[in-house]
């Protein structure tokens, strides 16, 4: 499924999987076993991979199927990529639209996986549960249930979880990046 959906992407975009992977700084060989379903690409590899093709991450990993408005709890897309210690649910019904929303959730004394972010647009959190810690730029924030921050995410910025409990939060972020 992961693999159709990359290739079929490459081909509307005219790229052989040697440009591709010369654009993402990956071998073409490596690619071929991700389209082919033999390799699972890592989240930052997927997110290279999502940015060449010009998608959104989550684009690759749901449904084609038709979407309600609605999304059931026990409904939601989710994420967790191998190595990663984060797990995203995402709250709208796909990712053709102009905002992303998901809850996220860090398992304790780890990050996010992928070391700091940047990505066009802005983004606003809501710590829903646990405690974070967010470098945006040069700063370091600690957050707890109830805090909320909004920044660039122009900025280099990561998130870590420093508690013993599972850092739940909510984020919605605009244009889409997953």
């Amino acid at each position: 499924m992961l693999g159709d959906k990359i290739r079929k992407k490459r081909s509307e975009r005219n790229l052989s999987l040697k440009e591709l992977a010369e654009k993402i700084d990956l071998t073409a060989s490596f690619l071929s076993q991700i389209e082919r379903d033999l390799a699972e690409p890592s989240i930052s590899s997927l997110r290279k991979i999502a940015n060449a093709l010009e998608v959104p991450i989550f684009y690759f990993l749901i449904d084609d199927e038709k979407s309600s408005p609605v999304v059931r709890r026990n409904e939601r897309k989710t994420l967790k990529l191998p190595e990663s210690h984060l797990i995203y649910e995402l709250l709208t019904p796909d990712v053709n639209r102009a905002m992303e929303v998901f809850i996220a959730r860090i398992e304790p004394h780890t990050g996010q996986g992928e070391g700091e972010s940047t990505h066009p647009g802005e983004e606003c959190i809501l710590v829903m549960g646990g405690k974070m810690e967010i470098a945006v730029g040069e700063d370091l924030y600690t957050l707890e249930e109830g805090d909320s921050i909004y920044y660039f995410a122009s900025l280099p910025h990561s998130i870590r979880n420093p508690g013993d409990t599972e850092l739940v939060f909510l984020s919605s972020i605009t244009p889409p990046r997953f």
